[in-house]
């Protein structure tokens, strides 16, 4: 059975359990949190001003991190059945919006305008310090069980997604194309949507875990 520590069966809350007896871990998390979310906005902003589908589509991603976790802390106190539903429902609305960025960018390619590169790029370097920044905080802590390895590899894995729009940027300014930023979007969709498959499977199994009284 999937425990009440693992919300959506992803990893992305982190460990819930540890998180109620573990104030520094609980208070890295929160950090985790405002990092993911302030920047998220940020992030979404500069795309839309930057003209960069790559940018919105990490914006994305922070968005997602952050709100998964920040539901993971504040159910604390909640059922395993109320956590699952929860992250169901987070699980259907992260894969929404990762199919909307690819069809936003399919979009695109018919309308093809390479975005502004050098601040593409700039918003890249500091959503990655921001990723870097968020691993750093949470690195004493990946050697604990799966659950408390996962979140710190997803801002691992966040932090290798903005060095591909950080290169992106850089193919824009050469080439003067559009192509480099809408193909580094669909990359960054489709591994949204990859998550977003395993908050629901996660999150189902649990739920059908929990009915059936295992």
């Amino acid at each position: 059975m999937v425990g009440p520590d693992e919300t959506g069966g992803c990893g992305c809350t982190g460990d819930t359990q540890r998180a109620e007896r573990d104030p520094r871990y609980r208070r890295a998390l929160w950090l985790v949190v405002v990092l993911n979310l302030g920047f998220g906005v940020i992030e979404a902003v500069g795309g839309f001003v930057a003209n960069s589908q790559a940018l919105k589509a990490d914006s994305l991603d922070f968005l997602g991190d952050g709100s998964i976790t920040l539901v993971g802390l504040l159910a604390l106190a909640w059922s395993a059945r109320a956590r699952a539903r929860v992250a169901l429902i987070q699980g259907l609305f992260l894969a929404v919006l990762g199919f909307g960025v690819i069809g936003f960018a399919a979009w695109r390619a018919l309308h093809a305008v390479p975005p502004e590169a050098d601040l593409m790029g700039g918003i890249g370097v500091a959503a990655l310090l921001v990723n870097v920044a968020a691993a750093l905080v949470l690195s004493r802590f990946r050697a604990g069980d799966a659950n408390v390895r996962a979140i710190w590899l997803f801002s691992r894995n966040d932090a290798l997604a903005n060095v591909a729009v950080i290169a992106a940027a850089g193919l824009v300014a050469w080439t003067g194309s559009a192509w480099p930023d809408i193909a580094v979007a669909a990359v960054i969709a489709l591994l949204f949507l990859h998550s977003a498959q395993e908050i629901i499977t996660g999150a189902r199994s649990e739920l059908r875990e929990i009915g059936s009284g295992a």
